[in-house]
């Protein structure tokens, strides 16, 4: 007596489901996995990062930058010189992780500052580099106004 396997097609089918049920993971967060809240200052920051270091404009960047800060990103116009001369740090290519917070409950702060770990390369050197971003929070959510060095 032969028995007759459906699992190999029912496999599929259940695997093509599953794929195509699951959501970008990428619009629902950030962070390597799309898993980062989007009410946090750590969002923020690391969006702020992944906008100057990975678009061709300064658009999204300022979306997510406060008023003092988007008015100084505008006088240099583009990414490469805000890169360099407003950040201190210019890339090829980079990772960008977030570190420590100190908001407190991120509900009631109108203030934050969170560290952001950098790994990237520049004309094929692999630099690391570690920088605290202050953050306030406004009408539309957590906005970067500081970076500095640690």
């Amino acid at each position: 007596m032969s028995f007759r396997r459906p699992f190999p097609l029912f496999s599929l089918l259940f695997a093509l489901f599953m794929l195509t049920a699951c959501d970008d993971p990428k619009s629902t967060g950030a962070g390597k996995y799309g898993m980062m809240d989007t009410n946090i200052p750590e969002y923020a920051a690391v969006q702020f990062f992944t906008h100057v270091y990975g678009d061709k404009n300064l658009d999204g960047a300022l979306q997510f930058a406060s008023p003092k800060l988007a008015r100084l990103m505008k006088s240099y116009r583009i990414n490469r010189s805000v890169q360099r001369h407003v950040l201190n740090m210019a890339f090829d290519k980079v990772e960008i992780k977030p570190g420590a917070s100190n908001a407190g409950r991120n509900e009631f702060a109108k203030e934050a500052s969170v560290s952001l770990f950098f790994e990237g390369t520049l004309n094929g050197e692999v630099i690391k580099d570690l920088r605290t971003v202050k953050l306030v929070r406004m009408n539309k959510g957590w906005k970067v106004d500081e970076v500095s060095v640690n």
